[in-house]
């Protein structure tokens, strides 16, 4: 996805403790037409699964999940970071998922009634790093009796651990735009980027 990776050089900031700040144009500005060309992108890379529903997480993964969700024609459920009043215990799927760059661990909920054992899911997020938010999707998925068919990720730090776990458990993984490094705040890109 050679627009992202134009994005990620000019518009993207590098910080210490490999952050990558991506708000001007993915998770608090949205450029709608970028957001646009990656769902189609995941559309093409997907469009063979029997997909159901499209599964994120709150809050940077909502935008291009929606986008994915119309171009399949299926519900998009995100998982929210805490349990509102108005579920019940008894009444939702849980993970513990750990945010690398806030340092926190929240228990992700979605209710019991949006995914159900016949479901097809394909996970969509902004970020693959340590894969912490993608295995939590993951566990509910397969709470639900449900199959998680695909990961769809915009951008993903290979050089963290997040991609290999992925592969350890045999998940279909679409990365658009893959991270090698960002050693003395430089981006560099994976050079087979185009791989699945």
């Amino acid at each position: 996805m050679e627009l992202l990776r134009e994005m990620v050089i000019t518009d993207g900031k590098v910080y210490d403790n490999n952050v990558l700040k991506v708000d001007s144009f993915l998770n608090h500005q949205i450029d709608a037409g970028l957001m646009m060309k990656m769902a189609e992108s995941f559309y093409e890379y997907f469009k063979k699964e029997k997909i159901t529903k499209i599964l994120t997480i709150e809050a940077s993964g909502i935008a291009p999940a929606i986008m994915v969700a119309n171009l399949f024609k299926v519900p998009m459920v995100f998982a929210k970071k805490s349990k509102p009043s108005t579920l019940k215990n008894n009444d939702v799927y849980t993970a513990e998922v750990h945010s690398y760059t806030k340092n926190i661990t929240n228990t992700i909920v979605v209710s019991e009634k949006f995914i159900n054992k016949d479901d097809k899911v394909l996970i969509v997020d902004d970020f693959l790093a340590n894969g912490q938010a993608t295995l939590g999707l993951m566990e509910i998925v397969e709470k639900a009796g449900a199959k998680t068919v695909g990961v769809g990720i915009l951008v993903e730090k290979s050089f963290q651990d997040g991609r290999k776990l992925l592969d350890e458990r045999n998940v279909n993984v679409c990365s658009l735009c893959r991270i090698a490094s960002l050693e003395n705040n430089e981006v560099k890109f994976n050079i087979s980027d185009d791989e699945k």
